[in-house]
């Protein structure tokens, strides 16, 4: 639980020490954040997550001796580490990563160019363990990646595990839907929507919202 008794506690991973300052002045004048812990290396970022146990880490693609994704995969694969929750810096010229990342264990990913009010509010989703999967960026890159990288690794059987009613939620999530639009869609109220999901997440291995979107575009069940 967070706010102002328990603020959201944050690790800046980035090499440029502009970058992190910028990122702390902002995040300083939140009473429900606070930053935790600071790296400059990818490996940096891995022994604060491992120390501090933050609740999100900020990660940068770019950084010396192990980059972000790497990063993101070993905290991912830490014992202990599910409540910290990676959110990815990238831009443009990197969206090749996004897909990585999000497969890696990201939560979601946020462009360097973002206003503070972005950045705040990407924070604080997920932080809350939600994804970050803003319908008119999020989905295009997935699908762009999804398509050009894993068609081969398409696994339909995969799906096999889940009911047909998790298949229909698997598929919405996938599009980028929350858990009320899809108790709309689906005629289920919201909490039962979110029954569905966490059970699709539970019998596919996700670690999270992100991972069954990559799930979703790699079984076919979302088309790029």
């Amino acid at each position: 639980m967070t706010g102002p008794d328990h603020p959201i506690r944050v690790v800046l991973a980035d090499d440029e020490r502009l970058v992190r300052s910028g990122f702390r002045l902002l995040l300083d004048t939140e009473d429900d954040i606070t930053v935790a812990g600071e790296a400059t290396t990818g490996a940096e970022a891995v022994t604060q997550a491992r120390a501090l146990r933050p609740d999100v880490v900020l990660m940068d693609i770019r950084m010396p001796a192990m980059d972000g994704i790497q990063a993101t995969r070993e905290i991912a694969a830490t014992p202990g580490l599910s409540g910290v929750h990676i959110l990815i810096l990238t831009t443009y010229d990197t969206d090749a990563y996004v897909y990585e990342g999000l497969e890696a264990g990201a939560s979601g990913f946020l462009l360097k160019d973002a206003g503070p009010a972005e950045l705040l509010h990407a924070i604080r989703v997920v932080a809350a363990g939600d994804a970050l999967l803003a319908p008119g960026i999020t989905r295009r890159l997935i699908a762009q990646f999804t398509a050009r990288r894993t068609a081969d690794r398409a696994a339909a059987h995969r799906l096999a595990v889940l009911t047909d009613r998790e298949r229909e939620v698997v598929a919405l999530v996938g599009q980028g839907l929350r858990n009320d639009e899809i108790g709309a869609a689906l005629f289920l109220s919201p909490a039962t929507a979110r029954t569905h999901v966490s059970r699709a997440m539970v019998k596919l291995g996700a670690r999270d919202r992100a991972q069954l979107v990559v799930i979703a575009y790699q079984t076919g069940l979302v088309s790029p």
